[in-house]
This record gives C-alpha cells, structure tokens and sequence, in this order.
C-alpha cells in the first residue's frame, strides 16, 4: 500500500467511527467504482460487522462478512426520495450470484435494502412482517443495521429478503423448461398486482374491470418464473387457471363450497391476508405491491395469499382517501374516494364479503388471533423492543435526514422526534384495534346475536336501513348513533317515523362499523352494531 493510500485509509476511518460510534446494529458498507443506477447491478464489494447480540459494534471490528455483490436502487415512489432504497444480489468473482446467509438470515443471493425514509417511525414494515411471519405460511425476515455507501452515511436501513421461490422464501416447486404436462405445470407460480415498472413480466390484465362502469382491468404480473425462464404452455396454463379463478369468484354461486371460489383459493389465507392489511389499514393494500402463489396440485393446488410487501403507507401514515383515519376498512373505502387512481381494488375483496361463511370464519380468525398473537400487550412490545434496538442509531439517521418535524409524502402527521413518530403508531393502532374489535370481534355483540330489544334491517346496508325497537316507552335517552370511538355521528342521520321505528341513512358515511345505542329508564344502556358497507 501506497504511503498516499495508507493515510486515505487512515482519514476515511477515522471519519467513519465518528459517525458511527459503537451501537448494536449490525454495521454494512458498500464500495463501488461505478455509479449505483436504476437497473442494471454494478459490482461492488460487501462488507458486514456483526458482533451478535447486546454486543457492540466498531468500524474497526473484523468483518464477520466481504465479498461481492451486485447493486442497483430499486422500488417505484420510494426512488424519489434523496435516501435510496437497493437491491443488492451476492456475487461470486465471475459477477455469479452465490447463495450466502446475511446476518442470521437464510442463505439466498437477493436481499433488499429498505430506506424507510417517509417511516420516521422506522417500523411500519418490520412490523408488519413480525406479525406475518407468526400468521403466515411466509413473510420477509428483517434486520436493522446502519448503511454506508462509498464512505457516505446513509442511515438506518432494514436488510430485508426479497420475495422469490425458494425453500427458505416462498416454497413452491421449482419450474422447468420441460414441466409442461400432468402435475408438474400446475405450480408453482408467484403472481402479483402491482405497477408495470421494474422488469419485464410476463403480463396480462383481468377480464374484469374493478369498479362497474369504469374500464379499470387490474394487471397481473408473473414473479416467478421470469419471462426467460417460462415458456408459452406454462404461461397459457397460469393464465387459464387465473381466468377460471376470477370467473368462479364472479359467478352468482361465487360462496358455492365446491364450485365457487374455494375450489381456488385458498381460504385461509385469504383472510389472513384481509386482517394484516386492514390491521395496517395499507394504503397499497389489494391493489399494489399484492403478491399471491399458486402450489402444484399435488401440494393443494390452490392461490395462497402473500407474501406481504410494502407497508410504509399503513398506520395512518397517508394523507389521502381516508388513509389517516383509524376507521373504514380499504377494501371498501379505497375505490370509492380514490376512483381516479388507475391502481384500484380489485373486486374480490368485497365480493368475499359478501359470503356471510367467509365473514363468520373471518371473524373466528380475528378473535383467536387477538387473543394472543395479535394482543394489544404483544403489539405493544414489538414497537418497544423495535425502539430501544435503534437507539442510539436513531439519532445519527436523523441528522443525516434532517426531516423530522418536516412533511414527507404522504405523512398524515408530522412529528418533531423519533418518539412523537412511534407514540403516533402506538396510539392510532390502539384506535384501530378498537375499530377492527367492534366490527370482527366475535362475542356477544356482534350482529347475529346481540342481545338488544333492537332491531336493524338491513344490516349490513349501503344506503339506509331501519331501526325498530320494542318498547319505544322504556327509552330515557337516544336512540343515537356513534362511531367505534362512541363519538356522536353528528347530522339528520336518523328520522322517527312512527313511535317505534327510525329511519337511518347511511350514504354519506364511509364504510365501517357503527353502534346504535340508547338508555332505558332503569338507566341500563343497550347497543347494537350496524355496518355500513
């Protein structure tokens, strides 16, 4: 080594321990000669310290990995930002892709480096795969760590596995160019809805426009196989199967339990998949960034929801088409506030809502799931644990990205410290979960067997229904209705027409659940549940 080289090195370190001081975050710096781009990877050298656990990590510590890889930025919007976001992929000397373990994780050659720069929680999506991973068949493995490019501070980053086949990922059968016949062509394929950016899938749209009247066919897109690994039989195949999937999920006997659209989903899974995204309230969610599989038929057969992605416009951290409030549900509310957006839901969410077996499932599901692993106390100590993981790294982020207190796109709430951000999760998924418990939660309030001197028909409803109650002498007080907070819906929503009988008009309100409540004169209160759909 040069003596110029030797005192480069020495500046170039010293400068990076100031940064990056000791921490528990797993530390990764990436060197390249060439420019990082938008497609295609250039080589780059990796190297990672990572001491373990509750230990700490230096600049100067032996790295527990070098080697190679190919690096590229990736995603659509998140590209905007100053902070990039990266694929990376192992390489060998010969620019191969090698299968290699990265901090803990299961030995594969693709791995995403997720900014999280409109997150100033810096959680939403580490969250959500968590509570994947402990529902699901699959969702992405994460790990924080600190990031430095060419000698720059980059910030906190969220190494995380990107979704592909794979017996540690998504276990599917593998593909080949001679499974053309019998049950090897019948799986496994990766699909997914999502913006046609990115690479070049094999595509094609829905027969099916998503809102009536509106010409808007969702675009499928294969994952996997890649269009150089397919051919023509498989693609025909994938893409009949699909079509005689949709046509099963339109058809009037849809709920049927052999021919509808069981016969091709999975059921299961799809109603995990509508609790995590409603949980999250993902402003993406059904439309965008949707993945969904197909196992041979010897496996099953069926579409199995998943994995989850892209979860930083969830949690309230969205300022458009009803996005920051706590309340609606987005397979409902997204296409009817955000009708010009050309990446709508498509119609099988509310279809499946309409299958009064799929809701009652639904419902079982929710309960059992908040029970434990998707308890207040359980949620509550992700954030923690996620919190105190990135102290002190927190504040070296945020003075390389000095946006706290400053409006992102699409930030619903602007916090001025890391904390104000995690509080503002904290507290609107309290606020959901009290939304989401009064419209699952299956006990003695729910709809079918409320105990109430009430009735409401219909229910559920998307203009009007009427209120009638028994003993109209016996109200001391209402009859009125409230949101799920119990805050009063203000407005001539509710009309008396005769002594025992309210009309109640519901079009202006957004989809959701609602309580119509009163007080009897012996000051018991009665409430019953009334769903706007």
């Amino acid at each position: 080594m040069s003596i110029q080289k030797y005192f480069q090195f020495i500046i170039v370190t010293l400068l990076i321990s100031d940064v990056f001081g000791q921490n528990k975050l797993p530390l990764i710096l990436i060197n390249s000669t060439q420019t990082i781009q938008d497609e295609p990877k250039v080589r780059a050298t990796l190297r990672i310290i990572d001491n373990g656990p509750s230990l700490d990590n230096n600049i100067n510590d032996t790295p527990k990995y070098e080697g190679n890889i190919g690096i590229e930025y990736r995603g659509s919007t998140s590209q905007w930002f100053p902070k990039k976001p990266y694929g990376i992929e192992i390489w060998n000397n010969q620019n191969e892709d090698i299968d290699t373990s990265m901090l803990g994780m299961p030995a594969e050659s693709d791995w995403i480096l997720n900014a999280m720069y409109n997150d100033k929680s810096l959680m939403r999506e580490a969250l959500t795969y968590k509570l994947g991973r402990s529902i699901m068949d699959y969702a992405p493995r994460t790990r924080y760590c600190e990031v430095y490019i060419n000698n720059q501070y980059e910030g906190i980053y969220m190494l995380t596995e990107k979704i592909k086949r794979g017996k540690k990922r998504v276990d599917i059968d593998k593909l080949l160019s001679t499974s053309v016949t019998g049950d090897e062509i019948t799986g496994g394929y990766i699909i997914k809805f999502d913006k046609d950016t990115g690479g070049d899938a094999v595509s094609w749209n829905s027969a099916h426009s998503s809102i009536p009247n509106l010409n808007k066919y969702p675009l499928f897109q294969l994952e996997y196989p890649s269009r150089e690994n397919t051919n023509q039989v498989q693609i025909d195949y994938i893409k009949n199967f699909m079509s005689n999937a949709e046509n099963a999920m339109k058809s009037s006997n849809f709920d049927n339990a052999e021919s509808g659209f069981r016969k091709y989903f999975d059921e299961e899974s799809l109603i995990d998949f509508i609790i995590l995204n409603e949980l999250a309230k993902n402003g993406d969610g059904y439309r965008l960034s949707t993945y969904f599989y197909k196992e041979r038929d010897s496996d099953g057969g069926k579409l199995k929801m998943g994995p989850l992605w892209d979860f930083n416009l969830a949690y309230g951290n969205i300022d458009y088409c009803s996005g920051p409030s706590p309340e609606g549900l987005v397979l409902y509310d997204f296409n009817r506030s955000c009708q010009d957006d050309w990446w709508v839901v498509h119609f099988w969410w509310e279809r499946l809502m309409q299958d009064k077996v799929f809701v009652e499932n639904l419902k079982k599901r929710y309960t059992l799931l908040r029970q434990e692993k998707m308890s207040n106390a359980k949620i509550n100590s992700t954030i923690d644990s996620f919190y105190q993981l990135m102290q002190p790294s927190v504040g070296r982020n945020f003075s390389r990205w000095q946006i706290l207190g400053e409006y992102v796109w699409p930030n619903s709430f602007i916090g001025k410290t890391h904390i104000e951000e995690v509080d503002f999760l904290r507290e609107w998924l309290r606020k959901r979960l009290i939304y989401l418990d009064g419209l699952w939660l299956a006990n003695e309030a729910t709809l079918d067997d409320d105990p109430s001197p009430m009735v409401i028909i219909p229910n559920p409803s998307k203009v009007a229904s009427r209120l009638i109650i028994a003993e109209p002498s016996s109200i001391k007080e209402g009859p009125m209705l409230t949101n799920s907070l119990g805050q009063v819906i203000a407005g001539a929503l509710m009309t008396k027409i005769t002594d025992n009988e309210w009309d109640i008009q519901l079009d202006t309100l957004m989809a959701g659940v609602y309580f119509i409540s009163y007080i009897d004169i012996n000051d018991k209160k009665y409430s019953k549940a009334i769903v706007k759909q």
